[in-house]
């Protein structure tokens, strides 16, 4: 993948709409696309970070509440495929991941750890069992190559889902209005700041110690938003950084911010 495939420029918007973990939760999905089409304007942005899927029983359901969405907005006089954007999440890369189960060194211990942090759910929703996994593992790597590409087919056979899941972004971003000066930076769990952008690797999805903690612009950007704490502490806003994280589908509620291209939180709400 590309650099300009890994990283999306909302060049000029007028706002952004930025959709924390949903994690397969599609009433809560719903209301939120509701609010946003209520306020929705010209020049706006939408971008959801990351963990759209995973834990919830509804992945089918809210892949296609995605699409149905992206669908009615690029209707919209003006707008663009790039002007909607989905990030990598956690539940995203290790749905990656099992579908290349065949070139993990332990395969079984790796869908063990999958399976109990959220990906189950997804495995279930094309048509997959733990069982079925750890069976084929045990009938090595042809065999296991063969249930994968099942799942492979299960989701290609779902109209969309597949394209959703190839266009996946690790950060969408935009600047002030000097280039390098200001602007916001969305991820999925965070940054790690010790590392430039095209080198942060599994911190876009896992998080990196700190994060919160972020006093100072990293990048030249004057805020960072992420959708996902790995620590679960919910939503949090300081000058630099702000979480995103209702905890949906993990008990908690979907959170949604519109946010000025200069990273300025305009509004916040939960459902």
């Amino acid at each position: 993948m590309s650099e300009a495939q890994k990283f999306i420029d909302l060049r000029n918007p007028r706002r952004i709409w930025a959709v924390g973990s949903v994690h397969a939760q599609t009433d809560h999905l719903h209301a939120v696309h509701e609010v946003i089409a209520a306020r929705f304007l010209p020049g706006d942005r939408l971008v959801y970070l990351g963990n759209m899927v995973g834990w919830g029983e509804r992945v089918l359901e809210t892949v296609d509440a995605l699409l149905a969405f992206r669908t009615w907005l690029l209707s919209w006089r003006g707008m663009e495929a790039g002007d909607i954007v989905y990030l990598r999440g956690a539940q995203e890369e290790m749905w990656h991941k099992l579908l290349q189960l065949q070139f993990a060194p332990d395969p079984q211990q790796v869908l063990d750890w999958m399976t109990r942090h959220g990906a189950g759910a997804t495995l279930a929703a094309y048509g997959g069992t733990v069982e079925q996994g750890m069976a084929a593992a045990r009938g090595g790597t042809m065999t296991l190559g063969r249930w994968t590409q099942g799942l492979r087919q299960a989701m290609h056979a779902q109209p969309g889902h597949e394209n959703v899941f190839n266009t996946l972004r690790r950060a969408a971003y935009c600047t002030g209005p000097e280039q390098g000066q200001g602007g916001v930076l969305l991820v999925s769990a965070g940054v790690d700041t010790r590392r430039p952008l095209n080198h942060q690797g599994d911190a876009f999805w896992w998080g990196a110690p700190g994060f919160a903690q972020m006093s100072e612009p990293y990048g030249g950007f004057a805020r960072v938003v992420r959708g996902y704490d790995p620590a679960r502490k919910g939503v949090a806003v300081t000058d630099r950084v702000a979480t995103l994280d209702g905890n949906c589908g993990l008990g908690g509620h979907l959170v949604c911010g519109c946010l000025s291209p200069s990273g300025e939180i305009l509004d916040l709400f939960q459902v």
